[in-house]
């Protein structure tokens, strides 16, 4: 039977190739992708990822090939992103404490969640959150994201988590234990040497937040410990860590090979590769 892959976009731009690497090696196995966003608008690509001749500042080269930027040309201009689902139609809001009758409202907020998290646990087999900028302004914070994170966490329900898409993982987490999901895990992710020193950049909005707002390892080290570990595998081509349930993919070029770890856990059931 096909395997069925929830993919979560950001709606302040996604970067290229995360997608379109991913998406084709599941479009080969006959996955079926169903695409949601935070509020259901349609998700665009960020100008860089589609540039064969944009420099990536930090590796002082070209991230995308001519090959790659076309598809992602391809996809990005095709009607296969219209109309995703939405996050905050799918997933209720958590009320405010200050909410002047907290405690039905709780309740009524659990309800909502149990039904919602067990229809979307029965109609897919796996979570994807692509990565670039984008996730650092509506993703990583996303509650409601971070719900159906720690439902498929739960369900062991493997999630591919991409570049600064990561972040969501370590942000998700029980809120009575406060503890991240990927304490004593190993992740990989953006390292401190691959970030921006000026220019990070957004769809949608006209501004230059100079270096990202948060540098992503330093996040994810203090998020796996105090018994896992974070790996940046500076100097390698590629870096894909599974931990079961997670996979995790550091950037741009570790797109094909995430999804392809992705395939192995849910055919092969792999549990660790990478460390």
């Amino acid at each position: 039977m096909s395997k069925r892959i929830l993919t979560v976009l950001s709606e302040f731009g996604y970067w290229g190739e995360e997608l379109v690497g991913p998406l084709e090696v599941f479009d080969a196995r006959g996955y079926r992708v169903t695409f949601a966003t935070p509020t259901g608008k349609r998700a665009v690509a960020l100008p860089p990822s589609m540039d064969a001749e944009y420099v990536d500042p930090p590796l002082g080269r070209s991230v995308t090939t001519r090959d790659m930027a076309r598809k992602v040309r391809e996809v990005d201009g095709s009607n296969r992103l219209d109309d995703p689902l939405s996050l905050q139609d799918l997933l209720p809001e958590r009320p405010y404490y200050s909410v002047l009758n907290h405690l039905r409202d709780l309740e009524d907020y659990h309800r909502q969640l149990d039904r919602a998290v067990d229809g979307l646990l029965a109609g897919f087999d796996a979570l994807v959150i692509v990565g670039g900028s984008g996730p650092i302004v509506d993703l990583a914070n996303n509650e409601r994201l971070h719900e159906l994170v720690l439902a498929f966490a739960a369900a062991d329900k493997p999630i591919l988590a991409e570049c600064y898409g990561v972040a969501v993982l370590a942000f998700a987490r029980d809120l009575e234990t406060r503890e991240s999901l990927l304490r004593g895990k190993h992740v990989t992710g953006h390292p401190k040497e691959y970030d921006y020193k000026d220019g990070t950049g957004f769809v949608g909005v006209e501004f230059n937040m100079g270096p990202p707002p948060y540098p992503l390892e330093y996040i994810l080290r203090d998020a796996t410990a105090p018994d896992g570990a974070f790996h940046g595998n500076v100097g390698r081509e590629t870096s894909v860590i599974v931990d079961f349930p997670f996979i995790t993919a550091r950037s741009t070029p570790d797109s094909i090979p995430g999804g392809k770890a992705l395939v192995e856990v849910l055919e092969n059931g792999l549990r660790r590769a990478g460390w």
